[in-house]
């Protein structure tokens, strides 16, 4: 993969919060009127970009894609960014805009708690919306990649006043998933794929496990199958992006769950 210079591009602070140290860095550019959205991996002001929270938004918009999921999508690119006044050459994922012309946004958070019936349930909530085949499969997907990040402004809602029409936005944000919390190849090696662990869901509980008891028996969420031979599709062109234990386990991880989502 060539190398590209962006040290123009300017960053922002973005906190975790998913509970995990560091800093994530966003920027933006526009050309010819398109915008561009770049995201950086977990940053430490000391050690650097540690995390590879990028990589992990490649591999899950490749699975999407496989399943048929409508989604965001995200490129992959090499290249020194500068930061505070030190230049680093690192993986960063950029994406384009998912609003079409005269849309406006909002979090789901926020347009729950404007619109919601006194006591109703997230879930419930959104499937009075017409928002249930959307959120059911987001449910499916979270689990499969255990995604610990599924806050209500990581899921958006998208409102065209002049066309009085509205959606949910594509899948996006992925990164605090698969195996974010490990920063070394010890910590992968020691990581149990099929563990359970604490995720800030908007929808459900703070296990996407026990999430799965919402959409039991639904068998027609993805449009796609997930079979041994994708390995290969997910991590093709990864090689030097991310150590080899992290391909096998992160694999093993998705086919894993993905297998216990078939069997419900």
């Amino acid at each position: 993969m060539i190398k590209k210079d962006l040290t123009y591009l300017q960053w922002s602070h973005v906190r975790s919060s998913s509970g995990t140290a560091g800093t994530f860095l966003k920027s933006q550019s526009s050309l010819n009127g398109e915008k561009k959205y770049y995201k950086l991996s977990n940053f430490d002001p000391v050690k650097g970009i540690v995390g590879h929270e990028c990589i992990n938004e490649i591999i899950v918009d490749r699975l999407l894609t496989i399943l048929g999921v409508e989604h965001l999508s995200y490129e992959l690119i090499f290249a020194d960014v500068e930061i505070e006044g030190n230049t680093y050459s690192t993986y960063l994922c950029a994406s384009g805009d998912f609003k079409k012309r005269g849309e406006s946004k909002a979090a789901l958070d926020n347009y729950y708690a404007v619109n919601a019936f006194k006591g109703e349930s997230h879930y419930d909530f959104c499937v009075r919306q017409g928002f249930r085949d959307y959120i059911d499969t987001m449910i499916a997907v979270d689990y499969i990649i255990l995604n610990r990040d599924r806050h209500g402004a990581n899921i958006e809602v998208l409102r065209n006043a002049g066309a009085h029409s509205i959606r949910i936005a594509p899948l996006f944000d992925h990164g605090s998933s698969l195996m974010c919390a490990c920063l070394s190849e010890d910590e992968a090696d020691r990581f149990d794929v099929m563990e359970e662990r604490r995720c800030n869901n908007f929808i459900g509980g703070s296990s996407c496990l026990e999430n799965l008891e919402l959409i039991k028996g639904r068998k027609d969420l993805f449009k796609g199958k997930l079979s041994p031979a994708d390995k290969d599709v997910l991590f093709s062109g990864l090689e030097g992006a991310l150590p080899e234990i992290f391909v096998n386990k992160i694999w093993d991880m998705i086919y894993g769950r993905y297998k216990v989502y078939e069997s419900l």
